[in-house]
């Protein structure tokens, strides 16, 4: 898809009233954007493991959730957690590879580095790496993760951000 024949997002902090379709992007995006990389068997584990309304609303809502719209309608959303964990980014397929991900990513390092958070890590799933890699991230070891009798791998990647500028200093 071109990116340029899509709006440009708006993005907003995350609201209680987001999460059912919240929870849709998530498990869209687990089912359609990963074949590539995980199996039937695996998505479903992964979609099952994550199906729990009460937990997901609670890890939205007790980091920094940034919400992309567009015409007004949520189609992604990326979540870090206070020690620089970003645990969450997910887009529907509908606009995935148009920027909105980019968006969002670049939303949370700036106000990341502006809280003086210093480097921020992800567990980036196989299909996601690239992006992150484009992005300046940089793999530090590979994970493998347990769900249901089945081992699903990613990588956890870091990024140094820059420095919170001084008050004052030119």
């Amino acid at each position: 898809m071109n990116a340029s024949a899509f709006p440009k997002p708006s993005l907003r902090p995350y609201l209680p009233a987001d999460l059912p379709l919240l929870a849709e992007i998530r498990f869209a995006a687990i089912e359609e954007l990963t074949l590539e990389d995980y199996d039937e068997t695996q998505r479903h584990a992964w979609a099952s493991a994550v199906d729990d309304d009460e937990e997901f609303a609670q890890s939205l809502e007790k980091g920094l959730t940034l919400v992309a719209l567009i015409s007004g309608g949520p189609v992604g959303f990326i979540a870090m957690q206070k020690d620089g964990l970003i645990d969450q980014l997910y887009v529907h397929p509908a606009v995935a590879r148009t920027g909105v991900a980019s968006a969002l990513l670049d939303a949370i390092e700036k106000l990341a580095a502006s809280r003086g958070t210093a480097t921020l890590v992800t567990d980036s799933s196989d299909t996601a790496k690239p992006f992150f890699e484009a992005h300046g991230y940089q793999a530090v070891h590979r994970n493998t993760i347990e769900i249901d009798g089945l081992w699903l791998g990613n990588t956890r990647m870091k990024k140094a951000l820059p420095p919170k500028p001084q008050v004052g200093t030119p």
